[in-house]
């Protein structure tokens, strides 16, 4: 854990327990969703968390595009410290791109456009920015005329975020998480965050981010309290209130709550605002309920996710529970797990056996090993371009190490493996043969943007010059 919340009951904080526990049910019964964490606050206090195992409390879990909402608040300090001006062009703040950019529309685009996914394009343009220059992701944005006036129309653009993310580097002087780590981290009691850079060393901004699940509650918590922390204030006011408010509409958007309006980094809702990110990340802000839901998983339908807390959790706010139910509640919590393979004991591992993945079925997968020996059982070796994951197998139930954990089981001669990199939602199940020697592999959810080596939380570098 990172951040210290106090922690009491649902009961005592006005929340019936049964709302929460039928909450849990949900998500793990609702097809398409796969729950790794929660959180639920009130008024600044823990009622109930828990984490299914092989996930962890003190374990940072991969935000993809929540790392978005922490962006922003980057941009929201450096505003409250004179830095950056909401007003600003973009343009002002890249003077050696001033000659090439000539489009007028580009030259409008202010830093509240980018805040508001309102670039004027009509759709992402990371790919062919990237393509327009593989080694300056702004440069490449800045070339690629919007179709619409800066400000008119909303697309969730990444480039935004990421040239949010530059300004902030350069009107700063240091990195993006350098510059967040005295001013937001620290004051939050968050010590656990990482960012995925990109080749030029910078943080992605608008992806890559990596902490637990307590920070993302703070976050959630410091917006819910009008940016101020134990007494400091962190984030002005009215940033605050233009960052939780519709700065831009976008009713073309196809799920009920990706379609109420966009602020600054964050959605508005059916009901409050949010962050999220890809597979089921969330930090929810209820303001009227004074609640905060942070959640991790691996979910391919997120409005589910976000409608059994509309269905569940809502109503059991204010609604009388007692301390019985609590106590239910707190040990369901505690013993929270995701199944593992299930079938016969592993054994042994015939003499000799080798396993090759089959054409096609590989998952990008290059090469694919089992082995077994006496002081870890049965080992499993993955290759792919981005290098080699090493992992002892768990027999029938989950086995934890470095950023994996694994659990196998036997049918006869074919071995079935999930091997889960659990710093990110990514699942990866595996099948070998060992009657023929073949093998396969295939994703329950694809990574994004990195392979198998780089599943994991990184490494912190030193910041970019």
């Amino acid at each position: 854990m990172t951040t210290t919340f106090r922690r009491s009951s649902p009961s005592t904080l006005g929340i019936d327990a049964t709302g929460v526990d039928r909450l849990v049910s949900a998500l793990e019964d609702t097809a398409g969703v796969e729950p790794h964490s929660i959180m639920v606050l009130r008024h600044g206090q823990v009622a109930a968390e828990g984490w299914w195992a092989p996930f962890a409390a003190d374990r940072a879990h991969l935000l993809y595009s929540l790392s978005k909402s922490f962006t922003a608040a980057a941009v929201g300090i450096a505003v409250r410290a004179g830095l950056i001006d909401l007003d600003d062009t973009m343009i002002s703040h890249f003077p050696e791109l001033d000659a090439e950019v000539t489009d007028e529309r580009t030259r409008r685009m202010l830093v509240r456009h980018l805040l508001a996914m309102a670039s004027g394009h009509r759709t992402d343009t990371i790919d062919r920015a990237e393509q327009l220059d593989p080694t300056n992701t702004v440069r490449g944005f800045l070339l690629l005329p919007p179709e619409e006036e800066p400000g008119s129309v909303f697309a969730y653009n990444q480039p935004c975020t990421y040239t949010l993310g530059e300004i902030v580097r350069r009107v700063s002087g240091t990195s993006l998480l350098e510059y967040l780590r005295p001013r937001l981290l620290a004051p939050l009691g968050i010590d656990d965050f990482a960012w995925r850079r990109d080749d030029a060393g910078a943080e992605l901004g608008y992806s890559g981010g990596y902490t637990t699940t307590d920070a993302i509650a703070a976050l959630g918590q410091l917006y819910l309290q009008g940016g101020v922390w134990n007494g400091e204030r962190l984030l002005d006011e009215d940033w605050i209130a233009a960052a939780t408010s519709v700065r831009v509409e976008n009713p073309d958007e196809a799920a009920a709550d990706w379609s109420v309006g966009y602020g600054f980094q964050f959605w508005m809702a059916r009901h409050g605002f949010r962050g999220d990110g890809a597979y089921g990340q969330f930090c929810v802000v209820l303001p009227e309920q004074d609640v905060v839901v942070a959640m991790t998983g691996q979910s391919v339908d997120m409005q589910a996710v976000l409608d059994a807390v509309w269905e569940h959790l809502l109503p059991a706010v204010d609604r009388p529970g007692s301390a019985a139910d609590d106590g239910r509640l707190q040990d369901r919590l505690a013993g929270l797990a995701l199944p593992p393979v299930s079938g016969d004991p592993l054994g042994t591992l015939p003499q000799g056996s080798a396993v090759t993945l089959s054409a096609g079925t590989g998952a990008g997968l290059e090469a694919l090993h089992l082995t077994q020996d006496t002081d870890r059982g049965w080992v499993l070796t993955l290759r792919d371009a981005s290098g080699t994951v090493t992992a002892p197998v768990g027999d029938g139930s989950w086995l934890v190490s470095g950023a994996t954990a694994t659990s196998g089981a036997r049918a006869g001669d074919v071995v079935t493996i999930d091997v889960r990199f659990v710093e990110t939602p990514h699942l990866l199940h595996v099948r070998c043969d060992l009657a023929d020697g073949s093998a396969s592999a295939a994703w329950e959810t694809e990574p994004l943007h990195d392979g198998i080596a780089t599943l994991h939380r990184p490494v912190d570098r030193s910041p970019v010059d």
